[in-house]
């Protein structure tokens, strides 16, 4: 194995607060040598402090949504070694994604990267340790999955989860990412779909809890729309009829 193997890929949004010690303790991660955020239409100090805890940095203009944060941020990986910065002898690194309010914590995401590593999964989904309790009533995470085991058969214990670890074959292969909050969702089923391994790993990392005032709320509305037009989408006679449209 190279020394130098992964790329983390950090979405980031008005997370002025915890960014710095995010990107810190991603930088110290076995094999990671490059470090991607991606402002998605900050209107707070989020790059600045991003690029000052030793982050490549590449900025939105406006607010495009997660799945396009990560689209954008495995395209800047992708340039940062056609330039051959970093460990020119690694070559294609697999990639990591971690969400940017994970703070110190995201040091132990390392765990994530194993599976990938030795070749016994295409991806690997985080599950947490230690449950935050957050203000909702688990809607969203009881929609996506139900929605994955209809699909594919296969029950997630955290359908959700963000932290996720991919070969650069698999990332490929979820292209078209489904639309803001439903990439997740739709990355798990057209992964397991097209044959490829996906597992979930056990790591002690932590995040902010999503409160129960309005604008929490709204943003479970914005997931759970999310989400169900990412199911939809999967299912047999709506996928022949996009496929249609679109030859």
């Amino acid at each position: 194995m190279p020394s130098a193997d992964l790329a983390v890929i950090i979405p980031a949004r008005n997370e002025a607060d915890r960014i710095t010690a995010t990107v810190r303790a991603a930088s110290k991660l076995a094999g990671a040598d490059i470090i991607v955020v991606v402002d998605d239409g900050s209107g707070d100090d989020t790059a600045a402090l991003a690029a000052s805890a030793g982050a490549q940095v590449v900025r939105h203009a406006r607010n495009r949504g997660k799945a396009a944060a990560l689209e954008t941020g495995a395209e800047a990986v992708r340039l940062i070694e056609a330039r051959g910065a970093g460990d020119a002898a690694a070559g294609p690194r697999h990639l990591l994604f971690l969400d940017a309010d994970l703070a110190d914590s995201a040091a132990e995401a390392g765990a994530l990267a194993g599976p990938v590593r030795a070749g016994t999964a295409d991806m690997t989904i985080a599950v947490f340790t230690d449950r935050v309790r957050n203000g909702g009533f688990g809607i969203v995470t009881t929609t996506a999955g139900a929605g994955i085991r209809r699909a594919t058969g296969w029950q997630p214990a955290q359908p959700l989860n963000g932290q996720r670890c991919l070969t650069r074959a698999a990332f490929a292969a979820a292209l078209p990412l489904a639309a803001g909050w439903g990439v997740e969702t739709g990355m798990t089923i057209d992964l397991l779909r097209k044959g490829m391994r996906v597992t979930e790993v056990r790591v002690p990392l932590s995040h902010r809890a999503t409160g129960q005032d309005w604008r929490s709320q709204l943003h479970r509305v914005h997931q759970l729309a999310d989400v169900s037009r990412a199911l939809l989408a999967r299912e047999p006679l709506v996928a022949r009829l996009m496929r249609r449209l679109r030859s």
